[in-house]
């Protein structure tokens, strides 16, 4: 049986953090990204196999 992986967009961003050179840090399953729009995290969840409720 396969799992399914939901994941709330609000949450998603608040574990987004300030890397203080006008990005952010975001860490999804152990894994840490820098990324310069909040709006990637949707794209690196659903990568991960997450279905984003917005």
């Amino acid at each position: 049986m396969e799992t399914i992986k939901t994941a709330l967009f609000e949450t998603l961003m608040e574990s987004a953090v300030p890397d203080g050179d006008d990005g952010y840090l975001f860490t999804l399953e152990g894994k840490t990204y820098r990324i310069k729009d909040t709006l990637e995290i949707s794209k690196i969840a659903q990568d991960h196999g997450y279905i984003i409720i917005y």
